[in-house]
């Protein structure tokens, strides 16, 4: 069951799910897979919420698992080069998310971080709350992609800044800093 877990998780890169959808795939109930923190307390994932203020049409209960290396390609066995990839979105988003995690644990950063997604598909790759504000990123693989925020978030959350992260300027989201 372990294995198929892992399996499950690292098929589901870049996706939010809950423990309620795991336990139904692997074929268990939801307290062993809650019991499964192995994966959580050695680093290989950890979890990443739902952010919401308790509005009717956002997800609450969901939530990402984001490995804290590139092992998912190891444990599906897919190597390929990333312009072979059909889920080169999920990747890359894992990857930054991961990276800009440990960036913030090392350099101490105390605020909160999140994903949003509605019912209706809208959504923020990460968020991260500090100074009594929110920060929105979005991942794009495609430098070109210039994507805005939703506007029932803008209007839920106003004065909420976006960011676009790409190949072109990832290296500065990791970087130590504002950015």
């Amino acid at each position: 069951m372990f294995e198929k877990l892992l399996q499950t998780l690292a098929l589901q890169v870049g996706s939010e799910t809950s423990y309620n959808k795991l336990a139904e795939v692997v074929g268990s109930d939801i307290s062993t897979v809650q019991r499964y923190r192995l994966l959580e307390k050695s680093f290989i994932i950890f979890r990443l919420p739902a952010f919401s203020r308790n509005l009717r049409t956002e997800l609450k209960k969901a939530a990402r698992f984001i490995f804290m290396t590139m092992v998912s390609n190891a444990v599906i066995g897919d190597y390929r080069l990333p312009e072979l990839r059909t889920d080169i979105g999920g990747l890359w988003e894992n990857f930054l998310i991961s990276e800009r995690h440990k960036r913030n644990v090392f350099h101490r950063f105390y605020g909160k971080t999140y994903f949003w997604r509605t019912v209706s598909q809208q959504e923020i790759d990460y968020l991260e709350e500090y100074d009594g504000g929110l920060h929105a990123y979005e991942f794009k693989w495609n430098a070109k992609k210039q994507p805005r925020l939703p506007g029932s978030f803008l209007e839920a959350y106003p004065g909420t800044s976006l960011k676009v992260v790409n190949p072109e300027n990832y290296q500065a989201f990791l970087a130590p800093g504002e950015f």
